[in-house]
């Protein structure tokens, strides 16, 4: 932007090899003062024709709207530069929510009601516009086959989290991103509980990826069975991730009975065993 006006740029704040392209191509001249040296366009015109036609930039103050806006999609990208890709973007921004009761919500200002038929989940991607009640709990899944039977498991929530609680249940998409959720439920008053494995990692994931962020708004989903399930886990689970995760503390208090029990017992339960 600053060269395309006709101003100077120190010559370290270039890709070297950017630069000496277009010092080649007569682009830029260098400009010394000194030990200390800089850029100037020939010609501004013609810096801003080349930028287009070597590098697609054409329209310099767009793109840099463009790359400033986090909401951009690939449709921006394709009407500003011709390439879809020119900015790595995630088209399924979001996360996936189920319930086994209707829950009431408003997406965009419109009224809408969660309740997916069997085999089916609701995606939500425009989160930042997604609001529910403030009674109704928040169960984070951590398992794909978890979330996709939670009625087969109303037994433990509803015995857990009372009867008459009001349970939107929400699984990250894709498994390995889990920033639009957070950032979601950083957004909402509503209490989140976490439903994950019963071992090392299920502790780190609870605590790394959510406690981190919402303290205590959130809690860990801690069956009254669980020393009897953890009794009879898998050894080589805990055995696996024993070097990782050997030295982790319970940050929140509230499951450091749990941790402890799965190191009394060398094992860990993986939460599917939960699905009736």
């Amino acid at each position: 932007m600053k060269l395309a006006d006709g101003k100077s740029i120190p010559a370290s704040s270039l890709n070297t090899e950017m630069a000496q392209q277009m010092q080649q191509d007569r682009i830029l001249i260098v400009v010394p003062h000194g030990s200390y040296q800089s850029l100037r366009a020939t010609d501004v015109n013609t810096f801003r024709h080349y930028l287009a036609s070597q590098y697609d930039i054409r329209d310099l103050e767009a793109q840099l709207s463009l790359m400033e806006n986090e909401q951009f999609d690939r449709a921006s990208q394709v009407r500003v530069s011709g390439n879809s890709k020119m900015i790595r973007h995630r088209t399924f921004q979001g996360f996936l929510v189920n319930s086994f009761q209707p829950i009431p919500a408003i997406l965009n200002d419109v009224p809408i009601t969660v309740s997916p038929p069997d085999g089916s989940y609701l995606f939500i991607s425009d989160f930042h516009n997604f609001s529910i009640p403030q009674d109704v709990i928040v169960v984070g899944v951590e398992n794909s086959e978890n979330f996709r039977h939670v009625k087969r498991q109303q037994h433990l929530f509803e015995r857990l989290l009372s009867e008459t609680a009001r349970l939107l249940f929400v699984n990250r998409y894709p498994q390995d991103q889990h920033r639009d959720l957070i950032n979601w439920l950083k957004s909402i008053p509503n209490h989140y509980v976490h439903f994950g494995d019963l071992d090392l990692a299920g502790i780190a994931i609870y605590q790394n990826e959510y406690y981190h962020y919402l303290g205590d708004k959130c809690s860990f989903l801690i069956p009254e069975d669980y020393e009897e399930r953890i009794s009879q886990g898998n050894r080589k689970r805990y055995d696996d991730q024993l070097h990782q995760y050997g030295k982790l503390k319970a940050e929140d208090k509230r499951i450091a009975e749990v941790l402890s029990c799965i190191h009394r017992y060398h094992r860990g339960y993986d939460q599917e065993g939960f699905i009736i």
